[in-house]
This record gives C-alpha cells, structure tokens and sequence, in this order.
C-alpha cells in the first residue's frame, strides 16, 4: 500500500477505530472516577499545610490522559475532543462526584490537548508534539482553573507553582505516560 494511502487511512473514523476510541475513552473515564478519590485523599492531606490545591494540579496529568492518548494513536483531528469527552460521561455516569460539570471539565481539556496538535497541523507526533499539546492544555485548563476553582485569588508564587506543577503533572502522564502506551500499543499490533 502506498505511503500515502496509508496516512489517508489513519484519518478516516472506521468501525474498528470507534470501537478503540470507545474502548479507551471506557478504560480512561475509570481512571478519571479512580483519580477523584485519590484527588481527596490527597487534598485532605495537604490541607493542613495551606497546599490542598495542589491536589488538583498534581493529577491534573491522570485526568487528561484520554485526549492526547487518542490524538497519538489515531493521529487524526477531532480525536482528542472526543475521546476525553467520552471518558468524562463515563466517570460521570460511574458516579464522579463532580457530576454533569465533569463533561464541560472534559471539553476544556479536550480542546486545550488538541489545539496543541492543531499547532503541528497533525503531523507531529513525537517530541514536538508531546511539547505542544503539553503547553497547549496547561495554558487553557490553568485559565479555566482561574475561573472555575478560584485560582485568581491566590498570589502570584501560589499561581506560579500550582502552573509548574500542572505542567510537569500533564507532561509526565499526558505526554510521556500516554506516548509510551502508544509505542506499546504499536508494538504489539493492537494499532497500526
């Protein structure tokens, strides 16, 4: 098959696609619902020293796994949207204790993680890529994080560690985690 065919291939949205997008937007939604009770745990802990937004931050990585994990392996517009919209329908539906605001949640960070291979015109699916989407979704879900959870209020060293942290947090499992999952994947012939 020619080269270019093959690329062709990849941006089209066939049955067995869908049903690997829903497969893991499924298994990403019950991390999401897993990450929620860690989320208080963790929050709780760090509240006597005035750091429980941190919480948020540090797993903000867990709960944006689904966008960029589609994009690297589907490397098609719209992957990310998608993907990390159905698996906040499924934490949602699983019992999430934010309830319906998970899929607005899940929007945000969709688009944030796809504007960041927007940025590459989807062709970049490899460092420059991690980079981008990496920056890209902690940029727009920090704004978001400014309106929805108060983050404004805080100082402007409070704002600077919580952005370092959300950053190294969705590079780590965002970009890294969900790349070497690709790579696995690819590997094993489950993706092609």
């Amino acid at each position: 098959m020619p080269p270019g065919r093959r690329n062709n291939m990849q941006k089209t949205w066939n049955l067995r696609n869908i049903i690997l997008l829903t497969l893991i937007s499924i298994i990403c939604g019950i991390i999401f619902f897993a990450t929620g009770f860690i989320y208080n745990s963790l929050s709780l802990m760090l509240t006597p020293f005035g750091l429980a937004p941190f919480a948020n931050d540090i797993l903000i990585g867990l709960w944006i796994m689904a966008a960029p994990l589609a994009s690297f392996i589907f490397k098609a517009p719209g992957a990310s949207i998608l993907s990390e919209v159905l698996g906040s329908v499924v934490e949602m539906f699983l019992g999430g204790q934010w309830g319906a605001a998970t899929m607005i949640g899940g929007f945000i960070q969709g688009i944030a993680s796809e504007l960041g291979f927007t940025l590459t015109k989807y062709k970049h699916y490899d460092w420059i890529g991690i980079i981008s989407t990496t920056l890209t979704t902690t940029i727009i879900t920090f704004i978001w994080d400014c309106f929805k959870n108060g983050y404004s209020a805080y100082s402007i060293h409070m704002l600077i560690l919580l952005f370092i942290t959300r950053m190294i947090s969705i590079f780590i499992f965002g970009g890294i985690l969900t790349k070497l999952v690709t790579n696995m994947l690819t590997r094993s012939n489950v993706i092609k």
